[in-house]
């Protein structure tokens, strides 16, 4: 399997407000997001972003989608560059996030179909992707009902199927299972693999150790905007539990940084 994605030293800062400094007692101007980041994704894999709240990898995820600009560094999804051709990008990946809201007046069927119109995908595969879709996932049953009546578990599945509506080879979930029920987490995690299955590349970045047992057949563990350690699941662990091992590095990591 090749190097489908290629992230080159991506670093993203961002500056703190007044407010933001005196909510967090800090004198620092500048925080550093994601620093000098490296690492590589291969066809038919899923790769695992893991690290505590704030490690920086919703950023690393938002530069990756092209919904924020690095500061320097670049990646390269597909043959393409987030810096220097962003549409090529968006038209190769799919993005879900926690972060993205659907208007609670449409509906599931209205959604789908608009995004695949942003897509350029044709009415004819829309409609067949549309029905294998909404039956994989139970939404065919409410397709008409609106968001704003829709369970947090179903807003959750329109989201994902939304995202992959032109059925794209690269496939970024940030926190996909986050605050979902273990059924709705079931159905999710069940067809990411299918997905790998079919050999699709998928990004995941979690903060839950068992979602990366399950799934994640390479992971990067990331600590304060850097990359820590990256490679296989059973190389990165080293005959320990993902949960003791991350937790020792962490305890090597601060202490250095202290």
């Amino acid at each position: 399997m090749g190097d489908i994605l290629q992230v080159q030293g991506l670093t993203k800062t961002f500056r703190l407000s007044a407010k933001q400094q005196k909510l967090e007692k800090s004198k620092e101007k500048v925080r550093t997001a994601v620093n000098g980041l490296s690492f590589t994704a291969r066809e038919g894999e899923i790769f695992g972003l893991l690290g505590p709240n704030g490690a920086g990898k919703t950023t690393t995820l938002r530069m990756l989608a092209t919904l924020i600009r690095p500061d320097s560094g670049d990646a390269v999804v597909d043959g393409a560059s987030v810096v220097r051709e962003p549409d090529q990008v968006r038209s190769r990946i799919g993005f879900l996030t926690s972060e993205l809201k659907l208007e609670d007046c449409f509906t599931p069927n209205y959604l789908f179909d608009f995004f695949a119109d942003l897509h350029k995908v044709d009415p004819a595969v829309r409609d067949q992707r549309k029905r294998s879709l909404f039956d994989r996932f139970g939404i065919d049953k409410f397709a008409e009902v609106k968001v704003a009546n829709l369970s947090t578990g179903m807003k959750q599945k329109v989201s994902l199927v939304v995202s992959i509506v032109h059925n794209p080879d690269i496939i970024i979930f940030d926190e996909p299972t986050n605050g979902l029920d273990v059924l709705t987490a079931k159905v999710v995690t069940d067809f990411l693999q299918q997905l790998r299955n079919e050999g699709k590349t998928i990004i995941v970045s979690t903060h839950i150790f068992s979602l990366i047992e399950k799934l994640c057949d390479r992971v990067g563990i990331i600590i304060n905007g850097k990359m820590i350690v990256c490679g296989e699941l059973d190389r990165v662990c080293g005959g320990m539990n993902l949960e003791d091992r991350f937790f020792e590095i962490y305890r090597e990591t601060v202490g250095e940084a202290e």
